[in-house]
């Protein structure tokens, strides 16, 4: 039971997986790496499982995350009533982690943290990762909010629907005539040079099988580049096609630097907005400015 856990072996835990080593650990916590060996174990024998590996650095096990994430829950209470017992130190702010998808932060997710009141003090500290792998933060206890294309609540976690974020597809009039003047734009778009935000981005992709009903998706040659604001910039400019969030997109369809390449088959990515169970008045804040902007701004 999370009761029976001694809190200093929780800590000496959390402080191993945030230095990335036991040495570090050692020296943020001003004891020798010996005590801090000692109390990994020890806690590992409590639980009767293996919550580090031994690598460079050290990561935490499934189990591991689970004592990671409740250290770090602990460490947001204890905040909390300092600062409503008047002991926090002057001027010393809150600290609030989220992780956000790189299209939210470049729209909508800055003009809502604007909203949170000035008093008290918060100070962010924002993850960008794609929408689909944001709730892994929240899982491995990294930060205390994600936006996140995950309606299943991570545990230990609450889900509110923020709405969602419609993306066309998109191609600079140039590139339409160099690339997609001829044939059906299912085959053109599974050859021609596609734009993506990195790696993980599968938006191109899914786009594609949904127009050929099928497992193949965008064409090989790609180009990634992985900010917002750069991504649009290079579809605009012609390197290749790409999914545009509506935001994004209507000045520039407007002006004609983009064209829609099917105005009928938008591609509607649903977010939720995942939050620790807790009783935090600054995290309580920030939930309610997302979810108030989120509704002007997002689909419902």
């Amino acid at each position: 039971m999370m009761t029976d856990l001694p809190l200093d072996q929780v800590r000496t835990l959390l402080a191993v997986v945030d230095e990335g080593t036991f040495d570090a650990a050692a020296a943020a916590l001003y004891v020798t790496p010996s005590a801090v060996s000692q109390r990994v174990k020890a806690l590992e024998q409590r639980t009767g499982r293996v919550l580090l590996l031994r690598t460079k650095p050290v990561r935490p096990t499934e189990s591991g995350e689970i004592i990671v994430r409740f250290a770090r829950q602990l460490a947001r209470l204890e905040r909390d009533t300092r600062s409503e017992l008047g002991m926090s130190g002057e001027g010393e702010p809150t600290r609030v982690t989220v992780a956000v998808n790189a299209d939210s932060l470049a729209t909508w997710f800055l003009p809502a943290l604007a909203r949170v009141p000035r008093e008290p003090q918060i100070c962010f500290e924002l993850h960008r990762e794609d929408e689909t792998r944001t709730a892994e933060l929240l899982r491995e206890g990294l930060v205390m909010a994600a936006v996140t294309s995950s309606s299943e609540a991570v545990t230990g976690c609450f889900v509110r629907s923020l709405g969602t974020m419609r993306y066309q597809a998109a191609a600079s009039p140039d590139f339409v005539s160099r690339h997609l003047g001829d044939g059906p734009l299912h085959e053109n778009l599974a050859r021609a040079p596609v734009m993506t935000f990195d790696r993980s981005d599968d938006l191109q992709d899914a786009f594609v099988r949904g127009l050929r009903r099928g497992a193949k998706g965008a064409g090989p040659v790609r180009l990634a580049v992985p900010t917002s604001e750069g991504f649009v910039e290079a579809v605009a400019a012609g390197f290749g096609w790409g999914m545009v969030p509506d935001v994004q997109s209507g000045p520039l369809l407007r002006s004609g630097r983009l064209v829609s390449l099917a105005p009928e088959r938008p591609l509607d990515v649903p977010l939720y907005w995942q939050q620790w169970k807790l009783d935090s008045p600054a995290l309580a804040a920030v939930a309610d400015a997302v979810a108030a902007t989120a509704a002007e701004t997002l689909r419902t």
